[in-house]
């Protein structure tokens, strides 16, 4: 009898016009291993390029959407990831992005990776269970994946500061009230309501609503291109301290970090 844990998949299906996206890793809170993200980013991809694909819906099997990233396996010694292909949508919108609705749901645990992929999409709904952390500062290193800067698109300096500068657990309410999600519907509603917006859009005119999301693209792109850029100096600049080791061997130790400032 094979005693290996389970392995966690991210898996598509259609219905109609619309592909429903999952993530399956329950048994880890639907954390991320590096293959789940090049799963999510082929099927990304292969809903972009699809034309009877209208539009698609993200959301994370069970309870949580994820408790972030696989750490170690990113970012450990013994790390798997690799550069993802520019040529594939990125999850996070960091290179190619998808020209076609993006729906987020979200419920339960909604930690880093969650909330950048959320803010990511184009509309979120949230389950009134949902509970969110931007937390990488407490492991010694730095969001990766866009909230430096779509946290400011969202919801404006003051509230972007408050929450990445403390590193605090919010509800859906103040997701809501944050702009971060656009809708909360209690628990075991939310995948209905986000296939139910998800037909409605699919209802309109599919080139009409493409040609509105890349105008609107365009208008944001320059300013998230500086922040992209940016991106590779934040982790030289983390990934070389004391504090940023000791944030990881806190997390496979599961205790508190102890941080030096260097």
């Amino acid at each position: 009898m094979s005693t290996d844990a389970p392995v966690g998949e991210v898996t598509m299906e259609t219905d109609g016009h619309i592909a429903v996206i999952t993530v399956r890793n329950e048994a880890k809170k639907n954390s991320y291993t590096p293959e789940m993200m090049d799963q999510l980013s082929d099927h990304l991809t292969g809903y972009e390029d699809d034309d009877s694909l209208w539009a698609a819906v993200l959301c994370s099997a069970g309870e949580h959407t994820t408790a972030g990233l696989d750490m170690p396996k990113f970012f450990g010694p013994n790390a798997t990831a690799e550069p993802r292909d520019p040529n594939k949508v990125d999850p996070f919108g960091l290179g190619r992005r998808t020209t076609k609705p993006l729906i987020a749901v979200v419920q339960g645990i909604t930690f880093t990776v969650g909330i950048e992929m959320m803010l990511a999409a184009d509309i979120a709904v949230a389950a009134d269970t949902a509970v969110f952390q931007q937390l990488e500062s407490k492991r010694g290193i730095a969001p990766f994946g866009g909230a430096h800067f779509r946290y400011l698109t969202r919801t404006g300096w003051g509230n972007a500061m408050y929450h990445l500068f403390l590193c605090d657990k919010f509800d859906a309410a103040e997701a809501l009230r944050l702009g971060f999600v656009q809708e909360v519907v209690p628990y075991g509603q939310h995948m209905d309501r986000a296939m139910q917006l998800a037909r409605e859009i699919c209802k309109n005119a599919p080139i009409g609503i493409r040609a509105t999301k890349i105008a609107a693209q365009k208008y944001i792109n320059a300013a998230e291109r500086a922040a992209i850029d940016c991106i590779p100096e934040i982790r030289e600049t983390v990934f070389a301290t004391e504090d940023s080791k000791e944030g990881i061997q806190s997390f496979i130790e599961r205790r508190e970090a102890n941080f030096k400032g260097r």
